[in-house]
């Protein structure tokens, strides 16, 4: 099964290119320990939300964006073994400044239940929610008929992945992000568009469609953190 590294980061405006010039050098080096792709997104279109959202995830602060990023491996395993040889290669090493605060960063591990459509991508909508343990057949369900909705609005690939490996942070975490209850897995998921302009006219349109109104959300919405981010780094697509 694929598995998922999920990444929220926030980066000063101003170290932008530091940062993607840091994701795009360690890149070779996971991809030679089997990741299968990596992606690095800016914040496009990031809201501010009433009771969570991506800014508050990892307390960004005045002058900084989220970094929406992710790693795919074919499974838990090949990502554990990675992790295990890059503590140990010597091209691991941090740089002396980094371009973002690490202690700030969220991260976990999470296992694909739903990965519908592919292609090349020039804009996503990345989104973290918390979702009732009991519900995973069900928010699998809710999942697919949303991605047909989606790509009938022009969405290319719709992806769902569910927490495996939730990290507890010291500053930040994502079940603090989306306010997790003790009973709530948190997943990580995204949709890819062709260009903003179709994902702006996709998310209007989504709002009429008649299968989406109809369905029941089997999560808290009002806690779900989301976002529009422009990818600016690609390896493996």
């Amino acid at each position: 099964m694929t598995y998922i590294q999920g990444f929220l980061l926030p980066v000063p405006n101003e170290k932008k290119n530091g940062y993607f010039k840091m994701a795009a050098d360690a890149a070779p080096m996971f991809t030679e320990f089997g990741a299968a792709s990596i992606v690095e997104a800016w914040g496009d279109d990031v809201p501010d939300g009433k009771q969570t959202d991506m800014k508050r995830a990892v307390a960004a602060e005045p002058g900084e964006n989220v970094v929406f990023s992710w790693i795919e491996y074919p499974d838990k395993a090949t990502c554990d073994e990675a992790g295990k040889r890059m503590e140990s290669d010597e091209r691991m090493q941090m740089p002396p400044e980094m371009p973002f605060d690490p202690k700030r960063m969220v991260y976990s591990g999470f296992e694909c239940i739903m990965d519908e459509g592919g292609g090349p991508f020039g804009y996503l909508d990345g989104m973290v929610a918390a979702v009732p343990s009991a519900n995973r057949d069900k928010y699998v369900e809710f999942s697919k008929a949303a991605s047909e909705a989606f790509r009938r609005l022009g969405a290319t690939r719709l992806v769902e992945s569910w927490g495996v490996d939730v990290m507890d942070g010291k500053v930040t975490d994502f079940k603090r992000a989306v306010q997790a209850k003790e009973d709530e897995t948190v997943v990580f998921s995204w949709i890819e568009w062709p260009d903003k302009a179709t994902r702006d006219a996709g998310m209007a349109g989504i709002m009429d469609d008649p299968v989406m109104r109809e369905m029941e959300m089997p999560f808290d919405g009002g806690r779900m953190i989301f976002g529009g981010f422009q990818p600016l780094f690609v390896e493996g697509r």
